[in-house]
């Protein structure tokens, strides 16, 4: 059999690729074997009175001066700066501070993209840029390819040791927890801004992290998170298990992803960190910069992460969701399911928000406009189970009397085309069957279906159907007469005989028994509900 040209091309680079693969997990095997070997010989030292003993070994050439085992101990700790602007930082005078006090540790300055300026180091610090260069190895970007010692600690800019034996008694605090659920150690910096605990709760399902104050308390508070200026021991194998080790900005990044695996932080009153470069930037526009970057960075980790919504301490709401000027949040469901279902996930909430918007405005303009509506679907079953939109629902459904849309002027000419409203709501004929539609915006096609039905001997009928199995007709004494009920933050009218109009619809017991909308494709586990 001959073989083409393009098949050989391509056999070659699929085994070039295996190779690559497989010398680069050699490479991460190797580097973990190193360092339990050395988190072991470490802990067989006979000194005990300093974590810092004997000479530094230094490796040359490509690993850019990588700190190992030398003469007797080497070091445990890698000092990690991560966070700092390249307009305005002082990373060479955090870097000279350390290293004048504990020459031997290895020191990072760490870095999504080349700094410009260029950031001035001493010697025996060394910066680690994140992102991959074409000419480079692939373990030349990744930090746990660079650090070799059994602790890191993490500083912020800004910050000056004059305690060098603090690291002996973080080491002892966090060797004391005994691998407990206290995985993180932490001291204040003495800056404008206290160090406060705080509690975290990061529910995926919901999109939604949850800060609340912790009670304060003596040195040595537990906790989930940090908010202000601190320094952080933490484990270096447990760092470099988090899928997103050195995430921007830290201590959100950090802290979602330990709180998720069950992790605390210790917050201890002292020894403590000095910081004379406070403020950090000399100008109120290198200020506004600075405000302005971590905004844009917090919001792109925060999706990253899967993070629609923050309640913050005070009460405040942070949102990185959909909006009226962008499109929502998922795609075009097929099968009735959307996407996030198959990632046991829930609506994101700023799609419910903007359900929630769009349906008290839809319900206003048909009141106003004195349409006769009800809650109809899934729309009615959230109402009697939750007062709300169902937590997995993508849309809103309002049953109206064909015989009422002359009276609405949204609605009485949408067979010549669409309508976009004063407040930038879609009007619309649906598409896909005898319907109407209200989208949130143009960008965002979140939206409410309004149903229209006629009665016929007492039975509301329509002259097409769906073949979503509630889609059927119904006598008209559930609508006679119709009673308002709570939903979605406002008073809306529904059916009289809610559970019979419901059972009617969907089957015996649908209200106690929830169920997403196509089991046969996803099934709700009820277990965690």
């Amino acid at each position: 059999m001959r073989i083409s040209l393009c098949q050989g091309l391509l056999t070659g680079a699929i085994i070039l690729n295996l190779l690559i693969l497989y010398f680069v997990s050699r490479a991460q095997q190797q580097m973990m074997e190193k360092r339990k070997e050395l988190s072991r010989g470490s802990r067989r030292a006979v000194q005990p009175a300093s974590p810092f003993g004997g000479a530094l070994g230094v490796i040359g050439g490509e690993h850019g001066g990588m700190a190992v085992e030398g003469h007797g101990r080497g070091p445990r700790v890698t000092v990690i700066l991560r966070e700092f602007e390249n307009f305005e930082n002082y990373v060479g005078d955090v870097a000279n501070s350390f290293l004048r006090q504990r020459p031997e540790l290895p020191f990072l300055a760490v870095t999504d993209t080349f700094p410009y300026p260029p950031v001035v180091l001493p010697e025996g610090a060394r910066l680690l840029v994140l992102s991959p260069s074409p000419d480079q190895p692939p373990q030349a970007h990744k930090p746990e390819f660079h650090v070799q010692t059994e602790f890191v600690l993490l500083v912020p800019d800004g910050v000056e040791l004059e305690q060098p034996r603090v690291f002996e008694r973080l080491i002892k605090e966090l060797e004391g927890e005994g691998g407990g659920p206290v995985r993180l150690v932490a001291v204040p910096v003495l800056a404008r801004s206290a160090v406060q605990c705080l509690h975290l709760r990061v529910n995926l399902k919901e999109w939604t992290a949850t800060y609340s104050s912790a009670i304060s308390g003596s040195s040595g508070s537990v906790c989930t998170a940090l908010q202000g200026d601190a320094v952080v021991l933490i484990r270096t194998e447990d760092l470099f298990n988090l899928s997103v080790p050195l995430g921007h900005p830290l201590f959100p990044a950090l802290f979602v992803q330990t709180t998720l695996r069950g992790w605390k932080v210790k917050l201890l009153e002292s020894p403590y960190f000095s910081a004379n470069h406070r403020p950090l930037f000399s100008s109120a526009h290198n200020q506004w910069k600075a405000d302005t970057r971590l905004k844009e960075a917090t919001g792109k980790l925060m999706r990253s992460f899967g993070l629609k919504r923050l309640l913050l301490p005070e009460g405040k709401e942070q949102w990185f969701g959909c909006t009226k000027e962008t499109p929502r949040c998922f795609g075009t469901v097929q099968d009735d399911t959307p996407d996030y279902l198959y990632l046991d996930r829930w609506t994101p909430p700023c799609c419910l928000r903007a359900l929630r918007e769009t349906t008290k405005y839809v319900i206003n303009v048909l009141e106003s406009s004195g349409v006769r509506y009800w809650l109809e679907g899934g729309s009615l079953l959230g109402a009697v189970r939750h007062q709300d939109i169902i937590p997995w629902d993508y849309d809103v459904d309002l049953g109206i009397y064909l015989e009422d849309v002359p009276n609405c002027d949204h609605l009485k000419n949408l067979d010549s085309g669409s309508l976009v409203d004063a407040n930038g709501y879609v009007w619309e004929r649906a598409v896909e069957g005898d319907f109407y539609r209200v989208q949130y915006s143009e960008a965002n096609h979140l939206h409410v279906d309004l149903w229209p039905f006629y009665s016929r001997n007492s039975v509301m009928t329509k002259d097409t159907w769906t073949q979503h199995k509630q889609d059927v007709e119904f006598p008209e004494h559930f609508l006679q007469p119709l009673v308002p009920m709570p939903f979605a933050g406002i008073t809306a009218y529904g059916p009289n005989n809610q559970r019979a109009f419901l059972e009617l619809k969907f089957g015996e017991g649908v209200i106690e028994n929830p169920q997403y909308p196509n089991p046969v494709k996803k099934r709700l586990d009820r277990s965690k509900l």
